[in-house]
């Protein structure tokens, strides 16, 4: 049953505590916790509790220890029995996560439902010397865990998930277990205090040293007995065996206060509440003293177990669960007696106003008369934040609410957020879920967090709905809380397949941020094959769809759902996988099946794999296709045997293949290369290899070897306009003219006498270009006299031709130099008429 009562009691003259009744807990039967270890998560987490084998005496159990995990109200959420070695300590981690230590320097995590997650050793030593204490501490890499083996050696990791465990600098003189210890967590590293009686010590991680420190007690003491740290790092407590509270800064450069307990025993849990008061727990009294020596004393009816918070202490007892804080500023404005607060004054006001009185009306004035309606609204809405009954919750708000209407330029944000944040708030400390989170917790924690925490008990319900009412982003809410329902239920083996994905993919469908292949991994790696099969059917992206495929073997739907896709980076990632695990006989026979896929894997071979290439091709008998892979065969390699080889091979594929053409072609082409090859035996300062058969005639003629170009040009029957055109080419830039009209004279140019007046002009010879100038076709003879600037012979022969069109181009090139020929053409032109 939730309660959520609260008992007031004043610290000082200004400072309330108030002790919360959360849950009347109901543990199945009757327990006494002194008989038990017992670990509680904070931010109201799950309470594991297990049979302290110290206590074997006075409670005769037989067999294996039970660990029992409870809600924070007791509601029973798991139990499994302890098969392991002697457990000494048991701890929350921050992501809830059950951290057990056994003796030997094993730590074995757990999830809510007992399930064993992870495993790791704090060392060799902490294995031969055992483990004499435990300590469990929460920084800004995760949860740490520092132990104090046999050997009295310190041995620490700050993270259980990245376990890197170190050994602490040694103690000088330290031969018997110091008197007590405590981690203490900053910004940047871990520090262990080691009280050693009266002497303080601190270990450094990073530097690894022994550093005494000093605390100032007002009297002398024998031994710190008792040490404590603040849930931010940030103070510290000491506790002597004279029955000195010293409390200070968690450096000991600053003291804040020394109380005296008049207790000179040990306190069985000493804590701190919150930063402002540190408790002590002894036989059925808490102590409770603040900063300014003033203290509280509360006499508890059974044994209980101390869990600190950000903002007080979570009490369980046998049968409750308390909270016990400093009463928030805004409340303690609001319902001290008397108090004249602004916001006390919007309360009556508010009251007054819903029983229609006019009294409402006087006190609003009051507070205008301050100008503090906004600081009235803005207390009565942070003190509802901080209280726990919705009937007070909802009286503060109303009072807000009231208030605001006198204040319109008064933002309504703060007043919507704690609202809504408020109604979570009770959703989650309703006895069914059992969360008892505070403001300030919920503040710190975060929304996200939470939705973690509610996830990890599988309340996905509760959890989608709480993102419906936030709006939170599907992507960060509710399909990401599906994800995690689905990822649950494929882990649950007795579960129809068929029926388990159905089931799924209808709760699912394609909302944004799900993935099923994600699902489906967490299905393969708790052995439902099957399963994970069927969920891939409903992955819409195929590049998380095919890996996992390929992974269970189902190479076709892979090679299917890759080629879907039309991603061929895809399908060649199916291909490779397929090449690599089957045998050559398998994969072929698989591979053309898939007509895209077999064209891929072949442009693939073609420029990775010949041979593999070639082999495909022999063996679909492709005597076209296989000759072609000789010939780019041949030309990968360097040695012209094998070379020469590989055509040979290829002329036989062409013939087979009745592709007379390229045979010719191939065997053209050996012939070139042996004609190469004897040609460099020859020469052997020049290179003919890899040369075409234009670029050899046209080498042998810059080399002047014009007989061996000649004879080559017949072997090879190379088509007369085609020689001349590279010759006379060759001839004009390598500046041969002599040559060049050796070869105008050899026989009639098939290609004509203009390449000729070209080449010469484009070399820029002018006197070898008009040699030719006269050999032109008759209809090309003017043109190129004017190119080769004799426009007298220009004008004559177009003058012959009686071409008056020419006489006018001849005449256009006339400059100031030749008037004369200007004048002579209008003659000309004139006789023409």
């Amino acid at each position: 049953m939730t309660l959520f009562t609260a008992e007031w009691s004043p610290l000082g003259k200004k400072e309330y505590y108030r002790r919360i009744e959360l849950y009347s807990i109901e543990w199945g039967e009757q327990l006494n916790l002194s008989d038990y270890i017992v670990a509680a998560g904070q931010f109201g987490g799950p309470i594991a509790i297990v049979r302290d084998d110290k206590q074997i005496q006075r409670v005769q159990v037989s067999g294996k220890p039970v660990v029992y995990i409870f809600s924070s109200c007791g509601q029973a959420i798991s139990s499994f029995k302890w098969k392991s070695g002697r457990l000494i300590h048991m701890a929350w981690s921050s992501t809830e996560e059950l951290i057990c230590v056994q003796d030997d320097g094993s730590v074995l995590l757990y999830d809510l439902f007992g399930n064993h997650q992870s495993a790791f050793s704090m060392s060799q030593e902490a294995k031969d010397t055992k483990v004499l204490e435990c300590k469990m501490f929460n920084g800004n890499y995760g949860t740490g865990i520092a132990i104090l083996t046999g050997s009295y050696r310190i041995f620490l990791t700050n993270n259980i998930k990245d376990p890197r465990v170190r050994r602490l600098a040694e103690i000088p003189g330290l031969e018997a277990p110091p008197s007590s210890w405590a981690v203490v967590v900053d910004d940047r590293e871990s520090k262990v205090y080691v009280a050693c009686e009266a002497c303080l010590y601190r270990l450094d991680q990073s530097e690894r040293r022994c550093i005494q420190m000093n605390p100032s007690f007002d009297s002398p003491i024998n031994a710190i007995i008792e040490i404590t740290v603040s849930w931010d790092g940030q103070h510290i407590a000491l506790f002597s065996d004279t029955g000195a509270l010293w409390t200070g800064s968690s450096d000991l450069e600053k003291k804040y206060s020394e109380f005296d307990t008049k207790c000179k025993s040990r306190p069985q849990q000493l804590v701190w509440c919150g930063t402002a008061a540190v408790i002590g727990y002894w036989q059925n009294i808490l102590l409770l003293v603040g900063m300014e020596k003033d203290w509280i004393n509360y006499v508890m009816d059974t044994s209980v177990f101390l869990i600190p918070e950000l903002d007080g202490v979570r009490i369980i007892g046998n049968m409750t669960h308390e909270f016990l804080q400093k009463v928030p500023d805004a409340v303690s404005e609001i319902f001290r007696i008397g108090s004249l607060a602004p916001g006390a004054l919007l309360l009556e006001a508010s009251k007054e106003f819903q029983r229609k009185s006019h009294k409402a009306d006087e006190y609003i004035r009051m507070i205008r008369e301050k100008d503090q309606l906004e600081v009235a609204v803005q207390q009565c809405i942070q003190a509802a934040a901080h209280e726990t009954l919705p009937t007070t919750q909802k009286m503060l708000l109303r009072a807000a609410s009231f208030g605001k209407c006198f204040v319109p330029e008064i933002d309504s944000a703060t007043f919507v957020k704690v609202c809504q944040n408020l109604r979570v708030l009770n959703a989650i400390r309703d006895h069914a879920v059992g969360l008892p989170l505070s403001w300030m917790q919920l503040e710190y924690l975060t929304i996200p967090m939470l939705l973690d925490r509610l996830v990890l008990r599988r309340l996905y319900c509760l959890a989608i709905r709480i993102c419906q009412y936030l709006k939170v982003p599907d992507v960060q809410g509710a399909s990401r809380i599906l994800k995690h329902w689905a990822c649950s239920k494929v882990r649950q083996t007795q579960l129809d397949d068929d029926k388990v994905a159905k089931q799924i993919a209808n709760k699912l469908g394609f909302n944004p941020g799900i993935s099923y292949s994600e699902i489906a991994t967490e299905a393969v790696e708790h052995g439902h094959t099957q399963l994970a099969i069927k969920l891939l059917d409903f992955e819409p992206r195929a590049s998380e769809q095919v890996p996992l495929l390929m992974k269970l073997k189902q190479n076709p739907q892979a090679m299917s759902k890759a080629i879907e896709s039309g991603d061929s980076d895809l399908v060649y990632s199916v291909i490779l996988h397929l090449r690599d695990t089957m045998t050559a006989g398998e994969f072929h026979m698989t591979i053309r099946n898939f007509p895209e896929a077999y064209s891929l894997f072949l442009k693939f071979c073609k420029e990775q794999d010949l041979e593999r290439l070639r082999d495909m091709f022999y063996q679909e008998d492709d005597y076209g296709n296989e000759a072609n892979c000789r010939v780019l065969e041949s030309y990968l390699t360097a040695r012209v045997e094998r070379r020469i080889s590989c055509l040979k091979s290829a002329s036989e594929g062409y013939r087979k293949a009745k592709n007379e053409f390229n045979a010719t072609q191939t065997e053209d082409e050996i012939k070139l290369l042996k004609y190469q090859t004897k040609l460099e035996e020859k020469y052997v300062e020049q290179k003919f290899l890899d040369l075409s058969l234009h670029q050899t005639i046209q080498q042998l003629l810059i080399d002047k070897l014009h007989k061996l170009a000649d004879e080559l040009g017949k072997e090879f029957k190379v088509p007369d306009k085609r020689f001349w055109w590279l010759k006379i080419t060759v001839l004009a830039e390598t500046g041969d003219w002599l040559e060049l009209d050796k070869f105008s004279k050899s026989k009639k140019s098939p290609v004509g006498y203009e390449p000729f007046v070209d080449v010469c002009l484009k070399n820029g010879n002018k006197y070898e270009a008009q040699k030719y100038a006269s050999k032109v076709r008759d209809d090309n003879k003017v043109k190129y006299y004017i190119k080769v600037g004799l426009l007298d012979e220009a004008a004559k022969v177009a003058f012959e031709q009686k071409n008056k069109m020419a006489l006018d181009m001849v005449q256009s090139q006339c400059g100031i130099m030749n008037r004369a020929l200007a004048e002579k053409i209008n003659s000309m032109k004139a006789q023409l008429g």
